[in-house]
């Protein structure tokens, strides 16, 4: 692990889909995305993804880094007209929503996820049509909730998604702000 070194972001390319496909394998992201009954292929894989990496559908896909080393997986997209009943009520476009997982279960516990996420909540708020983040962690991983907690985002109320029940989580460009100003002094 790179010590001292910054938590950045690039965007995910064709050639991390075998490196995707095994984090996305891995019994600590399982447990979160999809259950063991949902284990992907790397055709499957290749076939979710790749529309993403190709700029086809409106996920935007990341690679986090520690230094140079790949270290996890984000996501972020526009939450009004995402579909498959996934934020039906939506009505302001500069609502985006969020989604990420580190690859590592010993890099678990040290801050990286919170790094992560504050890295990607700056990119998004860096164009000014963003008005708000979201997030939707499991009731049950406290882990995430945490991190996202500590990120700067707030519980705002439990709803239910496609994928059951969720901690609906925000973060307002007026608290991101706030919360940079206040960090300047």
């Amino acid at each position: 692990m790179a010590t001292g070194a910054a938590v950045t972001l690039r965007l995910m390319t064709e050639s991390d889909l075998p490196m995707l496909h095994a984090w996305l394998n891995r019994p600590h992201i399982v447990q979160w995305w999809g259950g063991e009954s949902e284990r992907p292929s790397l055709d499957q894989v290749v076939a979710h993804y790749r529309p993403r990496v190709l700029a086809q559908e409106p996920v935007t896909p990341y690679i986090a880094l520690l230094g140079e080393e790949p270290i996890g997986y984000a996501q972020s997209y526009v939450a009004l007209g995402s579909g498959g009943g996934w934020w039906p009520d939506e009505t302001d476009p500069g609502v985006r929503g969020i989604d990420l997982s580190l690859a590592n279960p010993l890099q678990l516990n040290v801050g990286l996820g919170t790094q992560l996420v504050k890295a990607l909540v700056e990119r998004l708020f860096s164009d000014p049509l963003v008005t708000k983040i979201q997030t939707d962690p499991a009731p049950s991983n406290q882990r995430a909730i945490r991190c996202y907690e500590k990120a700067g985002f707030v519980q705002h109320a439990l709803v239910t998604t496609p994928d059951g029940p969720a901690v609906y989580m925000v973060q307002t460009r007026s608290m991101f702000e706030n919360a940079k100003r206040a960090a300047q002094g």
